[in-house]
């Protein structure tokens, strides 16, 4: 099964790269100097960040579905990020080395499925869940803290 897991546009995010960070604080954005890798994901490029980069944390409506399954929660993304990660039939490196919720949903955004999946098992996971006729996508969350990873689909 041929799958794409692609990163938030850039866009979304851009208009807050640069900001001071009383601008960012009353939207509720934190600006954080990385301290160690891994820790910092980002959901843009798809990698954590390096030590020493600033990173921006805020709330982020990943599911926004009008479903008892709406959610939001905090992210990070690279400060200054402006290409969005986009792998097919790969796990990207933000991936690897967590333990990993996959959250099934069909067409209407409701859950139909879930699975943990752990280092080395994510691909297949992907695979088992996409050869569901009932899944139209994942959303991919970070098990112990519970923050959205990315999105896959059909490739």
């Amino acid at each position: 099964m041929t799958f794409r897991i692609t990163g938030l546009s850039a866009e979304n995010f851009a208009p807050y790269f640069g900001q001071s960070d009383d601008v960012l604080a009353a939207q509720g954005i934190v600006r954080t100097v990385v301290t160690g890798k891994p820790g910092f994901p980002c959901r843009i490029t798809l990698e954590d960040a390096e030590p020493g980069e600033t990173v921006l944390l805020l709330n982020h409506a990943s599911h926004d579905v009008a479903t008892p399954y709406r959610s939001a929660y905090a992210i990070y993304v690279r400060e200054g990020a402006m290409q969005a990660a986009d792998y097919v039939d790969e796990i990207p490196p933000v991936m690897s080395g967590r333990p990993l919720a996959l959250r099934l949903f069909d067409t209407d955004g409701m859950l139909v499925g879930a699975e943990l999946v752990l280092d080395g098992a994510v691909k297949p996971g992907l695979e088992r869940a996409l050869a569901r006729s009932d899944v139209a996508y994942i959303d991919v969350h970070n098990a112990a803290h519970g923050c959205f990873a990315a999105r896959v689909r059909r490739s």
